[in-house]
């Protein structure tokens, strides 16, 4: 618990970071663009895309905050031998949604475009980009090391 509870409060660093500082600068001839990460959304909506704007706004916003949210919600009390209310109902949701954390295929299609991109512009990766790495490997390590059976015993175990 003690290993999953420094990866998720880790990845919540690297997600404040990642939504406070530019993803990538494009430049081309004397013009120069910053894109923050949650610019992508606003910036699909402008174009014409809300459907894709609300899906990536889910699967890129929402649904890692809900993880690292929930996982925060029933770690960090059991560190304690506690178990907060509703904790088990979100425990459920959490590992719910967690299906709906869709980082890695983002940031894989980035990648894609960077190489399509590279060609037309220069494009510079911005701190944004480093620290979404970071919320990728430790959310997929703190998900990797909780027994979902054993956490759900220690939850039931636990004093409310």
């Amino acid at each position: 618990m003690n290993r999953a509870t420094a990866l998720v409060f880790a990845a919540v660093f690297f997600f404040i970071v990642a939504n406070a500082f530019p993803f990538l600068t494009l430049r081309a001839d004397y013009r120069e663009s910053d894109m923050l990460l949650a610019g992508g959304v606003s910036g699909l909506e402008k174009r014409g895309y809300p459907v894709l704007a609300g899906m990536v706004g889910v699967f890129m916003l929402a649904a890692p905050t809900l993880v690292m949210g929930g996982m925060l919600y029933v770690l960090v009390p059991l560190l304690r031998d506690r178990r907060l209310p509703w904790a088990l109902h979100i425990c459920g949701a959490m590992y719910a949604v967690r299906r709906w954390n869709m980082a890695q295929v983002f940031l894989l299609g980035t990648l894609v475009s960077f190489m399509k991109l590279g060609k037309l512009a220069t494009l510079t990766l911005g701190t944004s980009f480093w620290a979404f790495i970071g919320v990728i490997v430790c959310l997929t390590a703190a998900l990797a090391v909780v027994d979902p059976r054993e956490l759900w015993e220690k939850l039931e175990a636990a004093r409310p």
